[in-house]
């Protein structure tokens, strides 16, 4: 007979065993364990609060999810590299399996990579797994952060959370570049040396700045090593300290939610984390897990073995450093370059100050939009309903704006690729870049907020008349109609439920005067909303929904009428007719083609 001992506090429990007690040894010692922590740490109030938490559920949510499981494959893959790396500059010979390469003089770094790619199994592949998940890692964080400015995510309670989203933009990009440039050989030492030469742009200081870093003139003997510690030292801590925050906050503030039926800024609609989410990111894990590994076993990428070695004498055509980092090569192409000149003894190179400072412009701005839009807006409430982008005009032309400006500059890295391959001139494709920089953000502006106004009108007469079915009637008075159909009560929650601002309204203060911080404000604020269109009213719907009962009563009542005709015409006056069913009998327009309806006449059923 079992018996059980309860102290005054609850927490220790313990039961005789039974014999003969038919619970598997792996079941008793997983419960045992698990009982053994949660009395010394109590963390099972933790996960039950956890697994009780809802989750909303949007394709568009898993795009924060690809990058964070493709950084933990670049965890995964780059602690088995980190065995066999060796972070060093220093002189030797590679003697190893790739022949071409044999006895050519290159840094320990590039003969360890070498190593790692031909004589280590698997290696080559762990290689390319981790590059590829670099690549996949920031562009995830890119995609991600799309969706949340163009849904307004970003707005209270999260503006914290999307600056910390932004930091970890750039530290991925940061970790990225620093993995880049590990081997050592001739692409990655080119990508160091743009990087010494902005470096050396900067006035007064460029110079002691890049013999610091570099451990002496260009290419020194310490980067490798320097640059080795920041990848698998100080960035991922950092990466992994500001990931767990963000996700903390998420957990805090709630997932944001798109609006439909029952959602509202005080609820989520979803299901729970266990076991639902559980298994769906687990998952979700290994399906971008297995898409990385089927990538780097399919397509190369960084053959440094066709690179060989830096020299700093020869640079080829179409050196470009990863995708990520082209915006910065770009601003540098794009820039004329006799925009320099000497003064008191120093040469000021406006051709790198100008492209590092509108990017660093860039970027702060970025970085805090949400604290930008919070006060030319004068939102100060909560939101946990995402916006659909054409519901927020103006936030998406800026966003469209953004993202032009990013894609010239991306695509001016390039210049010498399009240039060969399309044989046309290099100078016309910097002018025609150039031109584009500035144009094309203004262009993009103006077409997208037309886009989504025009979109917003579509989802208004939608959400008054219905869907176009195609089905033209033709009256017994000769008049043609279409008949619409009616837009399902889950699709209307979609097309009216938002809300809009209105230009805040500027006021005097004591002293009878507007200063001019709050008419900029209200000039932005009038800017921000202009073109507004107005959510529909509860009696705006009702009228049209009226409206369309009519409609369809007067068709169908003159279909009876004409049916009734007929059969008169026909002899046959008291023949039954049934009226026809246009979609939109609530009785027909959803049965099933099997169901079995119940006839008036007898007990049994017919087939409709």
């Amino acid at each position: 007979m079992s018996t059980a001992t309860v102290t005054d506090k609850g927490a220790d429990t313990t039961r005789d065993a039974k014999p003969g007690n038919d619970k598997p040894l792996g079941g008793r010692f997983v419960a045992g364990a698990a009982n053994y922590i949660d009395e010394r740490t109590s963390i099972s109030g933790l996960v039950k609060e956890l697994g009780r938490k809802i989750f909303p559920d949007h394709w568009s949510f898993m795009l924060g999810e690809i990058a964070l499981w493709s950084f933990v494959v670049v965890l995964l893959s780059g602690t088995f590299l980190t065995f066999f790396f060796q972070a060093s500059m220093v002189e030797t010979h590679y003697e190893g399996a790739y022949t071409p390469l044999v006895g050519v003089e290159m840094s320990a770094a590039l003969e360890s990579t070498l190593r790692i790619s031909f004589d280590i199994r698997g290696g080559l592949l762990v290689r390319q797994i981790h590059h590829w998940a670099a690549l996949v890692f920031v562009a995830g964080i890119g995609v991600h952060m799309l969706r949340v400015f163009f849904t307004g995510a970003f707005r209270k309670p999260r503006e914290l959370n999307w600056v910390i989203g932004f930091i970890l933009f750039i530290l991925a990009m940061a970790e990225g570049f620093t993995g880049y440039s590990l081997p050592d050989d001739l692409l990655s030492g080119n990508g160091l040396r743009i990087i010494d030469g902005m470096v050396k742009g900067i006035p007064l200081v460029g110079t002691w700045i890049s013999f610091l870093l570099f451990g002496g003139e260009f290419p020194g003997t310490e980067i490798v090593g320097r640059l080795y510690t920041l990848h698998i030292l100080l960035l991922p801590a950092i990466l992994v300290a500001l990931l767990a925050v963000h996700l903390m906050l998420m957990i805090v503030n709630k997932h944001t939610q798109f609006a439909g039926p029952g959602r509202s800024n005080d609820n989520v609609v979803g299901y729970p984390m266990m076991p639902v989410y559980m298994s769906k990111m687990g998952g979700f894990f290994f399906i971008t897990f297995g898409v990385i590994v089927l990538i780097a076993s399919l397509f190369t990428i960084n053959p440094i073995w066709n690179y060989g070695p830096y020299d700093p004498s020869p640079v080829s055509a179409g050196t470009q450093p990863d995708w990520y980092i082209g915006f910065a090569d770009g601003a540098l192409r794009l820039v004329p370059p006799h925009w320099e000149f000497v003064l008191f003894d120093h040469t000021w190179s406006f051709n790198i100050l100008v492209p590092l400072g509108g990017l660093g412009l860039f970027i702060v701005l970025v970085m805090l939009y949400p604290f930008i839009e919070a006060w030319i807006t004068g939102d100060k409430r909560e939101h946990h309903l995402a916006q659909r982008p054409r519901n927020a005009p103006t936030r998406t032309a800026i966003g469209a704006a953004g993202v032009t400006f990013y894609a010239v500059l991306w695509a001016a890295a390039s210049s010498d690729i399009i240039a060969t391959h399309f044989q046309v001139t290099m100078e016309g494709v910097i002018h025609s870049l150039q031109a584009m920089l500035i144009v094309g953000p203004i262009i993009a502006y103006f077409v997208t907020k037309r886009i989504a106004i025009a979109l917003q009108k579509k989802d208004r007469e939608i959400a008054l008349h219905g869907y176009e079915s195609g089905r033209i009637v033709r009256l017994p008075g000769g008049e043609y109609i279409e008949v619409h159909q009616p837009v399902d009560e889950y699709e209307l929650v979609k097309l009216v439920d938002y809300e809009t601002n209105a230009p805040l309204v500027v006021r005097p203060n004591d002293k009878g005067r507007i200063p001019w911080h709050e008419n900029l404000r209200a000039s932005l604020s009038r800017w921000f909303f202009e073109d507004r269109l107005s959510p529909l009213t509860q009696t705006e719907l009702e009228a049209a929904r009226a409206h369309q009962h009519h409609t369809l009563e007067h068709i169908a009542a003159e279909e009876d009428a004409e049916i009734q005709g007929m059969h008169e015409r026909a002899g046959v006056p008291d023949a039954p007719h049934h009226p026809i069913d246009d979609g939109h009998n609530t009785e027909t327009a959803n049965r099933p083609s099997n169901v079995i309806v119940p006839d008036e006449d007898d007990k049994g059923g017919k087939k409709k």
